[in-house]
């Protein structure tokens, strides 16, 4: 099932954007921070530019809303009223402000005033009469209100389209193998005594090789790869690459080939250069499209060695006799991860043969939300790695949003599947399940839970947390239904 659920009521990005020189420990692995990711910030944007209000035709409907003379003049009368009495100005009374100098004192507050009062009425009224439920913000234009003239403005909206989920039981996915064979729980295994490992410096007088670990310092010297216009998304970049006791592991899998070669058969104390070329669509876009120099010295041989697997360190491992003992609780704990994650992949599979199955036209203005969604968090993953201010504002915004749209579109669609099918299958979440959620939630968060749960109220964030529940317990249900 997708990782991302649709939230209707998100609030714009708030992160601001950023960008960054690469850490020390990046410039010989492929660690990928590329989906880390890219957002815009719509209420802090640093441009101060804005996307223009788009809506999808095919559920764009406009009303012409009227309103007469007097129901504008009497919103008005009962405004400025209301300012009479409150406000405070040098020279008058309390109370006692003539209405001219309200008029003239607050005439853009009065304003916003009646027209958040009467133009939502208004508009609240004409779509109950025509009987249209809009699900995104209308798009006011022509709007002409002014005291002692009638009301008139055109209003632009989004509709909820119309799902047809016939056959929707229909769908399948071939069910996964949950079974944990023995490649995978030595790999498990292996993991477990690496996560235990300690690194030795190795005294003999010998050359690199595969499974050591080399402790470097260098300095590197960087240009754009083709030497052509650099991409707009990457700043241009001058300054040096430099690190100090950096680990590298020889033939590791996460280290770059050209390192691999370049450190094989070095020894301590050597000193070498290297040119590194880093691709376009490389994981860290710090270095991407660019090719680096390196001067590298070796300063020591570093190699990792793993615990005894003996009685001592299991018990070190928990409340085990043995280790026997603990490779048993091992292997059991393997088996649920496997089948949980090859659970979570067939339902995501079952979830994009849904969508890839029904049509059905997406509403924009829930697309715009959802790759707001999606930046917000890439961006706020970037100023976790030391991101600055400064050096975020130089990415291509524009660019990074349609880099996120199919995603946002196939998200969008699928939360709209989910929703018209739960309504089939009459999947509601409990309100136990909930607080369970909540719960969690208020421990990880160290608050406490009314406060939590307060606070998600007020800003929509607890409809989210049920509407993703309900999602997911949809397709549970779809997956649990397949043969």
């Amino acid at each position: 099932m997708t990782d991302e659920v649709l939230e209707t009521s998100a609030s714009p990005a708030v992160a601001e954007a950023q960008e960054t020189a690469p850490d020390s420990d990046s410039i010989a692995t492929g660690s990928n921070t590329e989906q880390n990711a890219l957002t815009h910030n719509h209420a802090q944007d640093p441009e101060g530019h804005s996307h223009g209000p788009t809506l999808n035709p095919e559920l764009r409907r406009e009303i012409f809303v009227e309103a007469p003379a007097d129901a504008v003049s009497k919103a008005y009368a009962k405004a400025i009223k209301r300012y009479q009495k409150q406000a405070r100005l040098p020279g008058f009374r309390p109370g006692k402000v003539p209405e001219v100098t309200v008029r003239n004192r607050f005439a853009r507050e009065l304003r916003q005033e009646v027209m958040e009062s009467l133009v939502n009425d208004r508009f609240r009224a004409a779509v109950e009469e025509q009987n249209l439920q809009p699900i995104s913000q209308p798009q006011v234009t022509e709007l002409n209100l002014l005291d002692g003239q009638p009301l008139r403005f055109r209003a632009e909206f989004e509709i909820a389209p119309q799902i047809d989920v016939t056959g929707y039981e229909d769908v399948k996915v071939e069910k996964p193998t949950t079974t944990l064979d023995e490649t995978e729980y030595t790999s498990e295994l292996d993991r477990m005594l690496d996560s235990y490992a300690t690194i030795e410096t190795v005294e003999e007088d010998r050359e690199l090789q595969d499974g050591d670990w080399a402790e470097i310092q260098f300095t590197g010297k960087r240009r754009e790869t083709d030497g052509g216009t650099p991409d707009p998304a990457i700043a241009e970049r001058t300054e040096d690459v430099q690190g100090d006791d950096v680990m590298v592991e020889i033939g590791g899998v996460n280290t770059l080939p050209a390192f691999n070669e370049a450190l094989r058969g070095k020894k301590p104390g050597q000193e070498f250069q290297i040119e590194v070329e880093y691709p376009k669509d490389f994981g860290d876009l710090r270095l991407a499209g660019q090719t680096v120099t390196y001067d590298v010295k070796v300063g020591s041989i570093k190699k990792k060695v793993l615990p005894e697997r003996d009685a001592e360190f299991a018990k070190q491992l928990g409340e085990f006799d043995s280790f026997e003992a603990f490779e048993t609780d091992l292997r059991d704990r393997a088996t649920k991860r496997k089948q949980g994650a090859a659970e979570q992949d067939a339902k995501g599979k079952l979830v994009d043969a849904l969508v890839e199955r029904f049509q059905f036209p997406i509403p924009e203005s829930f697309v715009q939300q959802q790759i707001d969604v999606r930046l917000d968090r890439g961006l706020r993953a970037l100023a976790q790695q030391g991101m600055t201010e400064e050096q975020m504002r130089q990415l291509d915004f524009a660019r990074l949003r349609d880099a996120q749209r199919d995603e946002a579109v196939k998200e969008v669609k699928a939360s709209l599947l989910l929703d018209a099918i739960a309504a089939k299958e009459n999947v509601e979440v409990k309100e136990d399940d909930l607080q369970r959620e909540l719960m969690m939630l208020a421990i990880q968060s160290r608050q406490p839970y009314e406060q939590v749960r307060e606070r998600m109220q007020n800003d929509g964030g607890l409809q989210r947390m049920r509407e993703q529940m309900r999602r997911e317990a949809v397709a549970t249900t779809l997956y649990e239904k397949m043969a």
